[in-house]
C-alpha cells in the first residue's frame, strides 16, 4: 500500500517537473503572420530591449523559457553560448526570455556564461500577450522568430534544449533571414 502510494506520487512530481522544465502545455494563439506584438524588458545586463527598437534593422529570436536554473533552461542557455556564433551568422538578435525576476536571471546568466541578452519579464505581461503564460505561472518554452518588420516568421513549440543554437540557426536558414555582416551584434 505505502509502495502504492510512493509510486504514484513518484509519477505526479515526475510530470509536475516535465511541464515545469520541458515543453509547452499550452500553444499559442499567435499565428505565423500577425505582428509580433512589442515588449520592453529588462536583461541581465542592466538594459531594456523593445521589440520596436529592431523594426527595418533586425530579425529577432524570442526563446521563452520556464525557470532560471532548471536543468532543460540550463541545457537550452549552454548551447545558446556555446554554439551562438551560428546564430551570429545571421542578420538576427536573440534573447532568452522568462517571468523570472532580473537578479534569478543575473545569476543563472552567470552560471552559464551567457553572452547574450536574457530578458525577464517578472510583471508577466509580456508572457500573457505572447501567450506562453502556463498553468503554472511560468513560460512554456516557445521560440518565436520575427522578423526585421515584426511580423512572426515562426512559432517553435518544440524545442530541443540542448540542441537550441543549430536548430535556431538552421530555421533562420530556412526562413531565409539574411546572412549578417561582420560586426552584428545582440
Amino acid at each position: 500500500m505505502i509502495k502504492t502510494l510512493i509510486l504514484n506520487l513518484s509519477r505526479k512530481l515526475g510530470l509536475l517537473l516535465l511541464l515545469l522544465t520541458g515543453t509547452s502545455t499550452l500553444a499559442t494563439e499567435l499565428t505565423v503572420g500577425m505582428k509580433a506584438p512589442n515588449f520592453n524588458l529588462q536583461a541581465t545586463n542592466g538594459d531594456f530591449y523593445q521589440l520596436s527598437d529592431y523594426q527595418g534593422k533586425q530579425a529577432i529570436v524570442l526563446a521563452w523559457y520556464p525557470m532560471a536554473n532548471t536543468r532543460g533552461c540550463t541545457f537550452e542557455c549552454k548551447s545558446l553560448t556555446e554554439q551562438g556564433h551560428l546564430i551570429r551568422e545571421y542578420n538576427v538578435s536573440y534573447f532568452m526570455v522568462s517571468v523570472d525576476p532580473l537578479d534569478d536571471n543575473r545569476d543563472f546568466a552567470k552560471k552559464t556564461g551567457a553572452d547574450f541578452p536574457m530578458l525577464s519579464d517578472p510583471t508577466k505581461q509580456a508572457a500573457k500577450t505572447y501567450d506562453v503564460l502556463n498553468f503554472f505561472r511560468v513560460a512554456s518554452r516557445v521560440t518565436f522568430y520575427i522578423s526585421i518588420e515584426g511580423k512572426i516568421l515562426h512559432i517553435d513549440e518544440d524545442v530541443s534544449p540542448k540542441t537550441a543554437a543549430p536548430d535556431i540557426a538552421n530555421k533562420l536558414g530556412e526562413l531565409n533571414i539574411e546572412k549578417a555582416a561582420m560586426n552584428n551584434k545582440h
